[in-house]
């Protein structure tokens, strides 16, 4: 099937086509580990399932033409996607990356690749100038999320690439808040796109994965001898329910976006809510640098309130959302960076980074929005009846 031809919307459903050898719309789920071969001096083109299988290549291939690479890669985790793309550095290199970045990058970074002489440095992506000062000698890799986890900064990825070429650099770009339907940073020149595709990708909450893409011939020699020397490799099981996942992205994060923005209009409009973050209000930071690189504002928001206190209020009294890690699902999942997502970052760097204890994060999913929001109205309202009243002495 040609990109040239199809939109996403019909690539989705049938991108990976059919069997060959049956005629199965469903691509069949080939849960060997290894395959026969006719000459062990020539191998067929599976011998062992760490190295190839017929599953997980039907999900590479689907992935790798959503987002115009030319090659794709299934990992066990995002984590796994993002560690394995990483090892394409070497002691002595340094690294940028996004200042505001998911506590699970932050501690690769801090705490792993570190102790192998990897350097690194955190910059605000929003400032491009910030960005320049901050490239090395030794910078080979610039690593963005855009929009970021959990405050939804927008970075300019073209004016990233830029600086990145300039000086040499390859650039990693996290993109599973978007998806290849929002978002397309290969297109605006970036070397590796990842993506946590237990989020919005699968999005049943049932599937752990990880994908990586590159539109780049050499990188993808390089991804693919690390994927198969560190074989965190994404199970046949998981690959066909990720597949299957992919069929209903577009009428999934249709709906959820529409809903999102419903949901950050209702709550910038509430005196409880300090202040709403979502690329799809006007004045929210990098607003015009997002509508220029994205199709779509998506469907995760971030809202902050006073304190923690009023989390555990609104926590108390809220029914339909998910309490829980994770987004991107058909349910709405409503998060706790401080103590969630990024618990793994020291509180002050939280707090510096703007990811205070009254800062929550909603994924919506697909529940009818009017009843969100009356739910979350219901659990602001409690807010205030339980705020402490102020004792008058006679």
């Amino acid at each position: 099937m040609s990109r040239k031809t199809y939109s996403q919307q019909t690539s989705l459903i049938h991108s990976h086509g059919y069997d060959r050898h049956t005629g199965a719309v469903s691509i069949p789920l080939y849960h060997a580990t290894t395959f026969h071969q006719q000459d062990f001096d020539q191998f067929g083109t599976y011998d062992y399932s760490r190295s190839g299988n017929p599953t997980r290549e039907a999900l590479e291939d689907t992935i790798a033409e959503l987002e115009g690479g030319v090659r794709g890669f299934a990992f066990s985790s995002g984590m796994a996607a993002i560690s394995t793309t990483f090892m394409m550095l070497s002691q002595g290199d340094h690294v940028l990356i996004s200042e505001e970045v998911y506590g699970g990058t932050y501690r690769l970074i801090t705490e792993v690749l570190n102790r192998f002489g990897i350097q690194y440095s955190f910059v605000d992506m929003g400032d491009l100038h910030e960005v320049a000062r901050a490239i090395r000698v030794n910078t080979k890799v610039i690593y963005i999320e855009t929009p970021s986890n959990p405050l939804l900064n927008i970075t300019d990825i073209e004016g990233i690439v830029k600086l990145a070429k300039a000086n040499d650099c390859l650039t990693f770009l996290d993109n599973t808040f978007m998806t290849p339907l929002l978002q397309r940073p290969l297109s605006l020149g970036v070397d590796v796109v990842l993506h946590s595709a237990t989020k919005f990708l699968a999005g049943h909450s049932d599937v752990l994965a990880g994908l990586a893409v590159t539109g780049c011939n050499q990188v993808a020699e390089k991804l693919a001898f690390l994927q198969n020397s560190f074989g965190a490799v994404l199970g046949p099981q998981d690959s066909w329910l990720l597949l299957r996942g992919l069929k209903t992205l577009h009428v999934r994060l249709k709906q959820s976006s529409e809903s999102a923005s419903k949901i950050a209009r209702f709550l910038e409009a509430r005196n409880e809510v300090e202040e709403v973050y979502y690329p799809g209000l006007s004045y929210h930071k990098g607003y015009k640098t997002h509508v220029r690189q994205a199709e779509g504002p998506g469907a995760v928001l971030s809202f902050r309130l006073k304190s923690e206190r009023e989390v555990r209020e609104l926590k108390r009294h809220v029914n339909i959302p998910v309490f829980a890690v994770s987004l991107g699902a058909v349910e709405s999942i409503l998060s706790y960076p401080a103590k969630m997502s990024h618990a793994s970052m020291p509180k002050e760097e939280r707090e510096r980074r703007g990811i205070t204890d009254g800062l929550l994060r909603l994924s919506v999913g697909l529940e009818n929005a009017d009843e969100l929001i009356s739910d979350l109205s219901h659990g602001l309202n409690s807010i205030n009846l339980s705020s402490p009243k102020k004792v008058i002495h006679l």
